[in-house]
């Protein structure tokens, strides 16, 4: 029996920490850092190939297992046939495999439609957003041009602040902070 913990940030940039860190007795780990409403999730499907029976798998909350509310029912199905106990620290709730809980099935089924109800409030509010922008005339979808880290750290030295070295290069102040920190290596 083995204790193992599936952890999802959305992005590469966001920390994995506070995720499970209450978790005392997790032997292995598996991380995925994409956003969860994309299929391409490897650690997820190491996951699935890697579970034995009696294993139990700690997860923070709902929304970092699935896309929506049909993969979340079918993944708990999967593991629950597999003889793979499923904890959500979060919503508190525990899916064993022999386990029937009518209304622990009934709180899964609400709170996955609710998950979803709420990621689909998120994108009609972000196309609202991006229509409004290109309407005046303020948003692109074009890429930012390829930046060598060098530029960015030669103006850092030279004292220029975040903003002015974003404006002279033609990037974000993103890509200004995300260089900052890291020794030149290729291109952003």
């Amino acid at each position: 029996m083995t204790h193992i913990a599936y952890i999802r940030v959305s992005s590469v940039d966001q920390n994995t920490d506070r995720q499970l860190a209450e978790v005392q007795h997790i032997e292995k780990t598996f991380t995925d850092k994409c956003s969860g409403g994309t299929t391409n999730r490897p650690a997820l499907t190491d996951l699935i190939n890697f579970v034995r029976e009696g294993d139990t798998v700690h997860i923070h909350s709902i929304d970092r297992l699935a896309r929506n509310l049909q993969d979340l029912l079918e993944l708990v199905a999967f593991f629950r046939t597999k003889g793979v106990t499923l904890v959500f620290h979060k919503e508190h709730m525990t899916f064993k495999p022999d386990g029937n809980d009518p209304i622990q099935d009934l709180m899964l089924n609400v709170m996955g439609a609710v998950a979803q109800f709420e990621k689909a409030l998120i994108n009609e509010r972000q196309r609202e957003g991006i229509a409004k922008a290109k309407a005046q005339g303020v948003y692109s979808k074009a890429r930012s041009k390829k930046v060598e880290p060098d530029a960015i750290l030669a103006l850092l030295s030279q004292g220029k602040s975040h903003g002015e070295i974003a404006k002279l290069l033609g990037c974000s102040t993103k890509t200004v902070q995300r260089v900052k920190g890291q020794p030149p290596a290729g291109e952003f």
